[in-house]
């Protein structure tokens, strides 16, 4: 068992929510002899540098977060994924210390399990943007004005990703139409959607 970061602990004495399921989860995770820093303000635990897993509260639940969860065997159905753009990390869900209590055994394993995909060097295999559906109404545009899509292309592709993202996310036509509207100065600027604040 690895020794707690004593420079974490005022994460978990004041924690404000799930302080419990906090304590508890840091016990399971430092039996696996993994290293504990704080990292996104969260307890994070590492091998050899590498980030494992990570502890993490939200208002309806807390979690464990495998950042390598896609290339888990996930025997007993537990792994979630945020959202269907999460493309490797998947969260095992909690809300209240009895589950973890009682899932340690397994969640042992589950972290046992993401150190070995670590030792073999696995990674996931993410999309490429040619994987994801463009917009019609980003299309046109991109078809209709060749700067455009000479910024796009420019883009970062996790930049890209955004921008896809959030313009498919709209499930009507004219608002689709209005969001590439609004931010085709900013892709011809170079910058990404999370670049100039949203208002």
């Amino acid at each position: 068992m690895n020794p707690a970061n004593s420079s974490i602990d005022p994460f978990f004495t004041h924690a404000q929510k799930w302080q419990e399921e906090f304590i508890q989860l840091r016990k399971i995770i430092l039996d696996c002899n993994l290293t504990e820093t704080l990292k996104w303000g969260c307890p994070c635990y590492t091998y050899q540098q590498k980030n494992i897993v990570l502890i993490h509260g939200f208002k309806n639940y807390c979690a464990l977060l495998l950042f390598k969860g896609a290339l888990l065997n996930d025997l007993h159905g537990i792994l979630i994924q945020q959202t269907p753009n999460v493309q490797s990390p998947r969260q095992i869900r909690f809300t209240h210390v009895q589950e973890i209590k009682q899932l340690a055994p397994v969640l042992k394993k589950y972290i046992h399990n993401a150190i070995e995909v670590e030792k073999a060097g696995k990674k996931v295999q993410h999309k490429t943007i040619a994987d994801y559906a463009v917009p019609e109404e980003f299309e046109l545009q991109l078809q209709n004005n060749p700067a455009l899509k000479k910024a796009f292309n420019a883009l970062t592709p996790g930049r890209q990703r955004q921008y896809l993202f959030y313009f498919a996310q709209a499930k009507q036509s004219a608002t689709r139409t209005a969001r590439v509207e609004k931010y085709i100065p900013q892709i011809l600027n170079g910058k990404g959607l999370a670049d100039v604040s949203r208002l």
